[in-house]
């Protein structure tokens, strides 16, 4: 047990007990800063986390930093052309995985320090579940730790949704993002089931490092949520960097391959030629065979070229029994099945609130449809002096967003005449650090169309902006929507580089109910990525 005070040192005879002011379960970005607000208040805290390997949250260990610092070294192998060889690939990869251990470790420890260092924080490694409204229990190595708090805070974040696919769970080589960052050795080729933000980040950091890599898509649109004209140039960008996709592809099963691999049983959708046999009725290619759907045609799949055309995941077609005459008989049905052949597999299908083990029934806490922890505008739940922060409580999944969500519960302890609420924030923006990052904030043109506004379309290709031409980065679009009476800006969508710091000036423009007019004189300094913004609004 990892208890960072004197006060609640446990002896071999007795079960220690700790009476606090507030409890905060979780070390993420809320709760973390919460516990160091309320320690400067002069308020007794104790912090329960499961694993001294997640000290600071999923951000700084197995999220948004470690991400970043492989994105940017395998952007680096890139540029100098270390994706180009194996031997330079496995080099470069082994340097990055190296600096990004380097880095979560540092962040960690200067995390678990900044609480466990004040007198008023007690930080306890164990897991916790509640065993009524204000008490929980949390188990350590050295056993169990009884904890009675006026005041607790859920901040368990979220973790990995996994679909129910037989062999997913058992067959090595199949990876959540966490466990694929912290590979020793490159992949050389990678298939990622899901084309949501996080799956496209690994694909174009993966894609970057010199891994050939495959995306699975459930259904026929790529980012449907997204404008037809953003999602197409994004999905272009991949393409040019070697990434492939296969859409209305359904993972029906997982199994270790015969060359050391993973095989996948993969049925595709709307298939002109196919079979329904299942795929470990015939052999799974074994080969480094560029990836092909040998036999059937469709217009919602890609076999674009690629940098490595030989090193792509192995798709062999699985046909019918032959017919009377000798000859393959290929049915016609919905679907095809294909067996598809790869080192490793990155299960990307979303992330789900991490309430597992907590018993929150104990406390009186309650869930969403959705598995989420039911609160407020106030993040209260239904259980009174129970909160809960950050990715847990169903809200955004940003860092940022735990961080606000911190600022909205703090705003009800320290004595506000009137609290910050969750309806108080405003234009919550997003970033997806792809080759060309893509940013957003607000509504893009088929919500405000759908919305019934009256607003006109504003783009400039990134081609025209003078700093992304020295940059040597002039790929991507900008693009806004501005509703047409008032000059009110309703929202941007940034595929560019250094769009991720652009992005916050749009929403400090929003925030303030600044006309486009606003960003399209603002005096910006040259060259910048950021006075492109004077033209986009023009």
């Amino acid at each position: 047990m990892s208890i960072s005070t004197p006060n609640a040192i446990s002896t071999p005879n007795t079960s220690p007990t700790i009476t606090t002011d507030a409890l905060i379960i979780g070390f993420g970005k809320g709760g973390k800063t919460l516990a160091a607000k309320l320690s400067a208040a002069g308020r007794k805290v104790v912090v329960a986390k499961a694993s001294a390997d997640m000290y600071g949250g999923t951000c700084i260990n197995i999220g948004c930093l470690p991400s970043k610092s492989l994105i940017l070294s395998a952007e680096q192998a890139r540029r100098d052309g270390a994706n180009s060889t194996p031997e330079t690939r496995e080099a470069a990869f082994e340097a990055a995985i190296k600096e990004k251990r380097r880095v979560t470790s540092m962040l960690r420890d200067k995390n678990y320090h900044k609480l466990a260092d004040q007198d008023n924080i007690t930080v306890i490694t164990g897991r916790a579940h509640f065993t009524g409204p204000h008490s929980v229990e949390i188990a350590t190595a050295e056993g169990p730790v009884a904890v009675t708090a006026s005041k607790i805070f859920i901040n368990t974040g979220a973790t990995p949704r996994i679909p129910d696919i037989p062999g997913i769970h058992t067959t090595p080589g199949v990876y959540t993002s966490t466990g694929l960052m912290d590979l020793d050795d490159m992949p050389q080729r990678l298939v990622i089931i899901g084309s949501g933000f996080i799956g496209l980040e690994f694909a174009s950091m993966f894609a970057d490092f010199g891994t050939a890599v495959t995306v699975l898509q459930h259904n026929a649109e790529f980012l449907p949520r997204e404008d037809a004209d953003v999602a197409a140039a994004i999905r272009a960008q991949l393409e040019a960097q070697g990434v492939k996709f296969l859409f209305n592809a359904d993972t029906k099963a997982i199994a270790p391959a015969a060359d050391g691999g993973v095989r996948l049983s993969v049925a595709v959708k709307g298939m002109t030629r196919g079979a329904s046999q299942a795929c470990d009725s015939t052999p799974a290619g074994t080969g480094n065979a560029h990836t092909d759907i040998t036999g059937a045609t469709d217009t919602t799949t890609t076999t674009s070229p690629t940098s490595n055309p030989t090193d792509h995941a192995t798709m062999s077609h699985v046909q019918t029994k032959p017919s009377d005459d000798g000859e393959p008989r290929f049915a016609e049905p919905a679907e095809a099945r294909f067996c598809l052949t790869t080192d490793a597999v990155l299960v990307a299908t979303g992330r789900t609130p991490n309430v597992e083990g907590l018993h929150l029934e104990a406390a009186g806490v309650e869930l969403t449809e959705r598995g989420a922890v039911k609160v407020d505008e106030l993040l209260r739940t239904t259980a009174a002096d129970i909160w809960a922060l950050g990715d847990v409580n169903g809200g955004p999944q940003h860092t940022y967003i735990s961080l606000d969500d911190y600022r909205v519960v703090w705003s009800q302890l320290n004595g506000s005449d009137r609290p910050y609420t969750v309806k108080d924030r405003k234009h919550v923006p997003s970033s997806t650090f792809l080759a060309t990052p893509y940013s957003r904030v607000g509504l893009n043109e088929r919500e405000a169309k759908a919305a019934g506004l009256d607003y006109v379309v504003k783009r400039l290709p990134v081609a025209a902006v003078p700093k992304a031409q020295v940059m040597r980065r002039p790929d991507g679009l900008m693009k806004a929507i501005v509703e047409r009476n008032t000059g009110r800006i309703l929202g941007a969508m940034l595929l560019s580089v250094e769009s991720h710091e652009v992005i916050n000036i749009v929403k400090l423009a929003m925030d303030l109910d600044a006309p486009a007019s606003t960003l399209r004189d603002m005096v910006f300094t040259h060259p910048t990525i950021a006075e492109a913004l004077n033209d986009l609004f023009a």
